[in-house]
């Protein structure tokens, strides 16, 4: 615990310091704000605070060992994939894992969490400082709703939602060759980012009336063609077949998440709410979220794929605060404050909930060890299956 709380409390003094959309510039003769190649003090403070941030999130993830929800099973795979045995992981794992076991030349499993590690955050941190119109508020959300503690626990589908939010902005400029490309590379570790394919530019466009009525009608279908629905998902993912994930579930936490941002979307932007593109998108994203969440919790892992859409909460709040504090309007400006105060004391009761459950089964971050001073036990390929 005290590794964690140190690390959150270190990376969130140093992002207090990043001042969000400061673009590098040219060299200007006879003028003392910039510096060499042309980058202003302000640009190079951000880059060194990035890097540092950067450096100690992958840094504790990378040097743990047998940390996480899913550390030693994905070790068994590791194992099996370098094997040749048939495994459940997508093709980029298993690649991925053979080249890095044959170059060490040993079953180096330390490595293969490392670089994981590596890509998730570089996507994460990438992807909220372009994005977003406050990156120190963002990456607070960031922190404390637990997304990095997340990523120590479930890597491979943590990696691709990272790459789906930096794919936002590719989709947002409709720059699809880039989208696309994105998307395929990130499918290659977990396939479910596969759906974002489909859903982002979805939720993009202006939904006619009867394409509202339409998602309306499949919605409450849902409630009596469950057993038709769920057998279509499985013949998709066969895989969950005779598991637990069949049980299906939703979140409350995530259900109030998604209703208090689409309610204060509307508070702020009222009828226009669907106007400004960026808007539009986020919104929509919470609402299919939230339809996600109510009507199709039947479904296997519907809460993994809901994620890909509440994971731009982190860019559509502090967006909606700075519109309200840039406004010009004292009222405007003081509700803003308030809705930052209120937002981090939320995200603080919310990490103080997570942590406390931080040592249970699905999750099973603590206690932190390290392979600097801990080994790995041994894993069933090890044991024996007698």
């Amino acid at each position: 615990m005290v590794v964690y709380l140190t690390l959150t409390a270190v990376v969130l003094c140093l992002a207090f310091w990043v001042k969000t959309k400061d673009e590098s510039i040219y060299l200007k003769p006879n003028d003392d704000n910039l510096i060499y190649r042309g980058y202003s003090r302000v640009a190079v403070r951000n880059k060194v605070l990035l890097m540092a941030i950067f450096v100690l999130l992958t840094g504790v993830s990378a040097l743990r060992i047998n940390v996480g929800n899913d550390y030693g099973n994905y070790v068994e795979i590791m194992h099996r994939a370098y094997s040749n045995a048939i495994v459940p992981t997508e093709v980029g794992f298993n690649v991925l894992t053979r080249i890095i076991y044959r170059l060490s030349g040993f079953e180096n499993f330390v490595l293969v969490f490392a670089i994981f590690a590596f890509f998730t955050m570089f996507f994460f941190i990438k992807a909220i400082y372009e994005q977003s119109d406050d990156f120190t508020l963002s990456f607070v959300m960031f922190m404390l709703l637990c997304y990095y503690f997340q990523s120590i626990s479930t890597v491979r589908w943590y990696l691709a939602l990272a790459i789906a939010l930096y794919s936002i902005k590719y989709c947002l400029l409709k720059d699809y060759p880039r989208f696309v490309l994105l998307i395929l590379i990130g499918a290659l570790f977990h396939k479910s980012l596969l759906l974002v394919l489909v859903l982002y530019p979805f939720v993009q466009i202006k939904w006619p009336k009867w394409l509202q009525g339409a998602v309306g009608i499949f919605c409450v279908s849902c409630l009596f063609l469950k057993d038709l629905y769920l057998d279509i998902a499985i013949k998709l993912y066969p895989s969950y077949a005779d598991t637990s994930y069949l049980a299906g579930g939703t979140s409350k936490t995530s259900i109030a998440r998604c209703i208090g941002v689409l309610i204060l979307a509307l508070f702020i932007y009222k009828r226009n709410v669907l106007e400004d593109k960026r808007s539009r998108f986020y919104f929509n994203c919470n609402l299919m979220a939230l339809m996600m969440y109510v009507f199709g919790s039947f479904l296997p892992n519907i809460s993994r794929i809901a994620y890909y859409f509440t994971v731009t909460q982190i860019l559509y709040v502090p967006m909606m605060i700075v519109g309200l504090q840039g406004s010009g309007d004292d009222k405007k400006i003081r509700a803003g404050k308030i809705l930052t105060i209120l937002l981090i004391a939320g995200c603080i009761g919310y990490f103080v909930m997570y942590m406390r459950g931080a040592a249970a089964d699905g999750v099973r971050i603590l206690p932190y060890k390290s392979f600097l001073f801990h080994e790995m036990p041994a894993t069933l390929s090890e044991r024996g299956f007698g």
